[in-house]
């Protein structure tokens, strides 16, 4: 075989050259690029580190939040069943309080009707006893039946009035006026 021309060579050793040329520029593109993926794999780790960290904060927060809410609900349940009660109390005291009203309402109603007739019955109080102009013919007619409404009871009675003393007397709750045949 023939060795090749010194032209072939030389066209041989640059063909040559600029192909290390070449791959020696790829390798750097190639190393470039590496370097490149690498740190954005770097960063892509280190973000989501981040965002880990964030959402286990943020998933701390949130629970913290819950138990601090569920916390003040059961404050505001309890909070609710004694205002219910103490509504349910009132409720109960307006009722006792209303029937009262209620009677007094009927005993400003019938005031005057009493005050009348206790007008009346202090105005016969102060006429007196009456006079003796047959005394011994009315006690006779009384001996078949006593009457507690005799001339010598009259004088017995106390004088009428609306008093607190009086009012507090307990004596004539079980009276029943009334006629008898």
């Amino acid at each position: 075989m023939s060795s090749p021309s010194p032209v072939q060579i030389r066209e041989a050793n640059a063909h040559l050259a600029a192909l290390h040329r070449r791959v020696a520029e790829l390798e750097q593109r190639l190393e470039a690029a590496e370097k490149t993926v690498r740190e954005q794999a770097e960063s892509l780790i280190r973000k989501d580190e981040q965002l880990r960290a964030a959402t286990q904060e943020i998933t701390e927060a949130k629970d913290r939040e819950i138990s601090y809410l569920h916390e003040k609900l059961c404050q505001s349940e309890e909070t609710i069943q004694k205002f219910q009660h103490t509504v349910k109390e009132k409720d109960a005291l307006i009722g006792q309080l209303q029937h009262r009203c209620q009677l007094l309402d009927n005993i400003c109603k019938s005031r005057p009707l009493l005050d009348k007739m206790l007008s009346h019955m202090a105005e016969a109080e102060r006429m007196g006893p009456v006079v003796d102009l047959g005394e011994t013919a009315i006690n006779s007619s009384l001996t078949d039946g006593e009457s507690s409404c005799s001339p010598n009871r009259v004088s017995n009675h106390k004088d009428f009035s609306l008093s607190e003393d009086d009012m507090d007397d307990q004596e004539l709750d079980g009276v029943v006026f009334g006629t008898t045949v």
